[in-house]
């Protein structure tokens, strides 16, 4: 029986699109207790402002499309980077820790304070929970299945 080969952009998107769900779906139970609207707004918040608050159901789609394509940048990076970096072979969960720390650091340090956010307060408690969000719900998978698909293409390239 021949194994299926997965194409680079396939596990990709794939992979993009889990880690998305899965760091969107944390973010509305755990930070937002199930209001989903407010987290795909507040996302949307960074490029129109406070009037993603008040405008119509369009931001709860420009949310969701910033949302992914923060998710999508992330897993390509990994999936770039992968090849390059030996230690991100070693380990997946340490791994996933790094894309985890390395994601909330851009989107901190960089994203949210260029965006029209406007400053956010941080806490320990805060800082703790997005973090682990993002390695658990980014980092494991994104971690996981790029690893897969590069054994896998390695082992196939040994046919």
């Amino acid at each position: 029986m021949t194994q299926r080969k997965s194409s680079g952009f396939t596990t990709i998107l794939l992979t993009g699109l889990l880690a998305g769900t899965l760091d969107i779906t944390a973010a509305i139970v755990i930070l937002a207790k199930m209001r989903a609207g407010m987290v795909f707004k507040y996302i949307a918040s960074g490029a129109f402002g406070k009037e993603a608050y008040t405008a119509g159901p369009q931001m709860i789609l420009f949310g969701a499309f910033f949302h992914y394509l923060i998710a999508m940048t992330i897993t390509v990076i990994y999936f770039l980077v992968y090849p390059r970096l030996s230690f991100l072979k070693t380990n997946k969960i340490l791994s996933a820790a790094w894309i985890g720390i390395w994601a909330w650091i851009f989107m901190n340090i960089v994203v949210v304070p260029i965006s029209q956010i406007g400053p956010i307060k941080l806490t320990p408690e805060s800082v703790i929970k997005n973090l682990v969000i993002l390695m658990v719900c980014i980092g494991l998978p994104v971690s996981i299945l790029i690893s897969q698909y590069y054994t896998q293409a390695r082992d196939n390239s040994k046919l």
